[in-house]
């Protein structure tokens, strides 16, 4: 990057500083949303809210919640509350995924449509 706030220098070609300056906007779009995909919970419950789970877009736990009603449940019925409230996080997670990278899909099958 040049501190002239350009993102690039000029090559002095229209065309190809067009698309030069088309490939630095998608980048920083890609960035952003990377950063935000980073970001993003899934979110489930069960027991009527007294189990929360949030999963990382990996599936990765984030953060489980257990009201302490929960623990009347006994052992079995409880672990099957965690996993329930996991399930449904990571469907969560997956849809919040899939919508950030949506408008990115949508692109490449246009572009690769245009190729044709």
């Amino acid at each position: 990057m040049t501190t002239s706030g350009e993102p690039f220098p000029s090559t002095g070609d229209r065309e190809v500083d067009a698309v030069l300056e088309a490939l630095a906007t998608q980048s920083a779009r890609f960035q952003e949303a990377g950063q935000r995909l980073a970001e993003t919970r899934g979110r489930g419950e069960a027991e009527e809210g007294r189990v929360v789970v949030e999963v990382l877009p990996s599936g990765s736990l984030a953060a489980l919640r257990i009201d302490p009603r929960a623990m009347r449940l006994g052992s079995e019925a409880l672990a099957e509350a965690i996993l329930r409230a996991a399930r449904e996080a990571e469907g969560d997670a997956a849809e919040r995924a899939e919508s950030l990278m949506r408008p990115f899909l949508d692109e490449a099958e246009s572009f690769g449509r245009g190729l044709l």
